[in-house]
């Protein structure tokens, strides 16, 4: 009684939809002595429940996984406003307890025939504080559901202005390389004008291939890392070296302060993109060229990373929409995804990317959580 009055505390508590689904799942089935349970969520665009097992209750699976279409389960026994009713035609001795929200049925909660119970599976107080529990953890589910569509719907507005910059965007390209390839073509340029308009070629395509991959980073939303152990000291070089490679016109100055052998696992292909997005922003500001600073230190189990270049630093006016999506001035280049994109592959791995108040030049604060190898 105690642990069921207790989970029926913790159901408005939960932060997220995968907590819910926990202790629906798993708490709940242990404080009652049965062998698991299944959750099921009514999907209302399709009509059909879809089942959440507890082997789904991961934090992304959640998510990103497709789950299966099914049927409600013939159940003998139906939970209902504190009363546990007998079903015609149920077919197994297990119980059904609907979880009824604001706009409606928002699931069920299927539990299994209790193993020692088989006449009454609760006595009339048990399913009184069933009935609670399942109405608070309808609440939760309907809100989370809420949320998730919400933000699905901002994202789609958000792809929608997103496709008409890109067209807008992409055309000026796409003239350059056009141009440029029909001159070529021609066979009348002389060789030191065929070298020019080919680098310009081959900036005009690096450029595009930019711009592509953020948009599919920020449509894909927050994803899966792919993490490796690797040797600190070697990832920042590393790091610092293709910053070098690959933004030309940048010098990157180096201190590092990290032990010899401290290690980490992370994804490294994420981490080159967050430094890269981050050190193009800072070439843009400079004028094409100058300097990057960038410091390291461990600080207890987290990595302190800090870039900072010596531009003019960002307008007090776009400050606080840094890292929101198309948040731009003065560039021609680009989609203003730079930034967002960076962030949410930092928070991908449970830090945090902020912008820091003093300069000179923008300054900004990576801290990555250094996961054991």
């Amino acid at each position: 009684m105690p642990a069921l009055r207790r989970l029926s505390e913790l159901a408005l508590e939960a932060t997220s939809l995968e907590a819910v689904a926990r202790l629906l799942t798993r708490q709940l089935p242990k404080a009652l002595g049965l062998q698991g349970a299944t959750l099921l969520l009514w999907n209302r665009k399709l009509d059909s429940f879809e089942s959440l097992s507890p082997g789904e209750t991961q934090l992304r699976p959640l998510r990103s996984e497709v789950r299966d279409r099914v049927e409600a389960p013939r159940a003998r026994y139906l939970l209902s406003e504190g009363q546990l009713l007998e079903t015609p035609g149920g077919t197994d001795e297990g119980v059904l307890i609907p979880l009824l929200a604001r706009s409606g049925l928002a699931g069920m909660l299927a539990l299994p025939p209790h193993p020692r119970r088989r006449k009454v599976p609760f006595r009339p107080s048990e399913a009184r504080l069933l009935s609670a529990l399942a109405a608070r953890a309808a609440l939760a589910i309907e809100n989370h559901l809420y949320q998730r569509e919400l933000i699905a719907s901002e994202r789609m507005a958000a792809l929608g202005t997103m496709a008409g910059m890109l067209a807008h965007d992409f055309r000026g390209p796409m003239t350059v390389i056009r141009g440029y390839a029909e001159t070529l073509e021609s066979g009348e340029s002389k060789p030191e004008d065929v070298r020019e308009r080919a680098t310009l070629i081959v900036e005009m395509v690096d450029r595009l291939e930019r711009m592509t991959a953020e948009t599919l980073d920020f449509a894909r939303g927050a994803g899966r890392l792919v993490r490796r152990p690797v040797a600190l000291p070697s990832l920042l070089e590393d790091l610092a070296a293709a910053v070098e490679m690959e933004v030309s016109g940048l010098e990157v100055e180096r201190r590092f302060e990290v032990p010899a052998t401290q290690a980490a696992a992370v994804d490294v292909d994420k981490l080159h993109r967050v430094l890269g997005n981050i050190a193009a922003n800072a070439r843009d500001a400079m004028g094409g060229s100058g300097r990057l600073f960038l410091d390291a230190q461990v600080e207890g189990d987290r990595l302190i990373l800090t870039v900072a270049d010596q531009g003019p630093g960002v307008p007090p006016e776009i400050r606080d929409d840094l890292f929101e999506p198309f948040v731009t001035r003065g560039k021609k280049k680009g989609t203003g995804l730079g930034l967002a994109v960076a962030r949410q592959f930092v928070e991908d791995h449970g830090g945090s990317l902020t912008l820091l108040d003093h300069g000179p030049g923008a300054r900004f604060r990576i801290v990555l959580p250094l996961q054991e190898v």
